[in-house]
This record gives structure tokens, sequence and C-alpha cells, in this order.
């Protein structure tokens, strides 16, 4: 019983740090524009091709000492259906979602770039409806709503005549959300072969192989600063290694639905810190927004709707 509880405990732990570091790797990304004369172009092309180089490395050493062979790192690419599924996952899904996630963070801030993105389970949930060809549940209906509802008070603050973000915000922002869709229904036969962690790094590899040479960020005039190093750092290894592999670990010890609401605690995160540590202003209206979109997560939970990005 005791040691029950200490598992629950501790997978409540690891999972509210996961999602702290989803939130602070967001914050970062802002901090590097906003003070380092980063873009998300020369930043998501940095953060893909390291962090899914580190993980396939990770992958090949392990097979390598374990079996003197490469082959199980390399498996998924034994099959051409693997091969098409994993560069079209890696493409459309990692690739899009990061850019797009981290191009609305650019053009506002990561408090509000990472709730609009969360929007994303009831979309799931209503592409999932539609391709399964069945009515929606009263619970999925109300989490639509809310959605919907709360991405209509951040962008307009209830005044349907103008915006109070951005065009670039808000196209960049849903553009997030629809990617995370693909990034979490694409992969689901591949799921069935391969864990997620390794399909994650082979993804964020190709992801970030396909856009350096489309963005070249080595000829961007960067600076390097031990502050620049310092928020690499939490974007690539806090914010993507580790904070993916306490989520997963915590899905393991208390369940995907416990594991996503707490997880719910990345956009809470990235707004409170963005206030905190880098001055982003956030009105009444902006709050009850949040509030409205975050509660989609619960309100899903009701009919096992939950995903992760």
């Amino acid at each position: 019983m005791m040691e029950e509880k200490r598992t629950k405990i501790t997978g409540t732990l690891i999972t509210l740090l996961g999602g702290t570091f989803w939130g602070l790797s967001g914050a970062c990304g802002q901090y590097l524009f906003n003070y380092e004369g980063a873009n998300s172009k020369w930043l998501v092309s940095i953060r893909l091709l390291i962090a899914g180089l580190l993980m396939v490395l990770f992958y090949l050493i392990r097979d390598l000492f374990q079996n003197h062979t490469v082959r199980n790192a390399l498996h998924i690419f034994e099959k051409k259906r693997d091969v098409l599924d994993i560069v079209l996952y890696g493409i459309g899904g990692m690739m899009l979602c990061q850019f797009s996630y981290f191009t609305c963070i650019q053009y506002s801030n990561a408090g509000t770039a990472t709730m609009v993105q969360y929007i994303a389970p009831a979309l799931v949930m209503l592409t999932v409806c539609v391709l399964e060809r069945k009515k929606p549940l009263p619970t999925e209906i109300l989490a639509a709503f809310l959605a919907l509802s709360g991405i209509f008070l951040l962008a307009t603050h209830g005044d349907v005549t103008h915006l109070v973000i951005s065009k670039e915000t808000l196209f960049w922002g849903l553009l997030s959300a629809v990617t995370v869709v693909f990034y979490n229904l694409y992969p689901r036969r591949l799921m069935k072969d391969f864990s997620a962690p390794y399909l994650l790094g082979w993804a964020m590899l190709i992801g970030g192989i396909v856009l350096c040479p489309l963005f070249r960020p080595w000829t961007y005039e960067q600076p390097i600063h031990s502050s620049t190093l310092a928020a690499l750092f939490a974007v690539i290894f806090l914010g993507t290694i580790v904070s993916f592999s306490f989520y997963m670990q915590g899905v393991k010890m208390i369940g995907p639905t416990k594991a996503s609401l707490y997880a719910c605690i990345e956009p809470v995160s990235a707004a409170v810190i963005a206030a905190v540590w880098l001055h982003a202003s956030f009105e009444p209206l902006d709050i009850l927004g949040f509030a409205l979109v975050i509660s989609t997560v619960f309100v899903l939970a009701l009919s096992k709707g939950i995903v992760r990005r």
C-alpha cells in the first residue's frame, strides 16, 4: 500500500516537473527572441537537429553495446512504409509543430502561444469523430465550445470588431494546434511497432535535417553568450529530452489520463514564467481565455480524449 502511494506521488511530481520544463522551454525561446536577437528559423533548426541527434545517438550506442550491432536502432528504415511514415511524421508533425509554435512565441509570448496550441485536444477529438464517423459525446461538444470560446477571448477580448493579438500570432498559433492534431494521430500505426521516444528522436532528426538546408542557421550572425547557451540548454535538453522522458514515465506510473491532466501545468508555467521573468502582460480577459482553454483538457478527461504533443 505504501509502495503504491509512493509510486503515485513520484509519478505526479515528475509529470508536473516535465510539464513545467515544457513551459520553461517556451519561455526560454521567448527570451532568445526578445533579448538575444534569435528567430524561430534559427532556434527550431538548431533545436530539432541537436535534440534529434542526441536521442538517436542514445539508441545507436545502446544497441551497439547490448547487441554489438545498430540494426535495432535503424529498424524503422527496413520497410518502405515505415520510412515514408517517419519522414511525413518528422516533417508534417514534428517540424511544422515546433516551427509554428516558436514562431507564434516570436510574434507574441510563451504563455499566449502555449494557450492557443492547447486547443489541440479538442481538435483531435473532433477529427477522430469525423474519421470514425461517430457523433461527439456531450462532454466533447462542451470541450470544443470551451476551446473556441477561450480562443475568441484571447484574440478579441470579446469585441468582434478587432483583434487584440496580431494576425501573425493567431495564424501561427492555430497552425501549431492543427499540426499537433497530425502529430498525435498520424503515427498511431508506427506506435504499434516502435516506442514513442524512439519515434520522437528520429522525427526530430529528420525535421532538423530538412530545416537546416532550408533556413541555413549557420548563416545567421547570432551572438553566442553564456545566457544564449543556458537558454538553448533549457530548450533542447530540459524542454525536449528531459520533459518528454519525465512525462512518459509519469504515464507509466499514474496512467495517461492523470498524467495529461497534471501536464496542464505546461501552459500555466509558460504564462507565469513569461510574466515574472520576461515581463509579459496579460489582461483579465486573457486569464479567462486561458482558463477556458485549459478546462477543455479536464472536460475531455471525462471521455478519455486526452492527447499530448
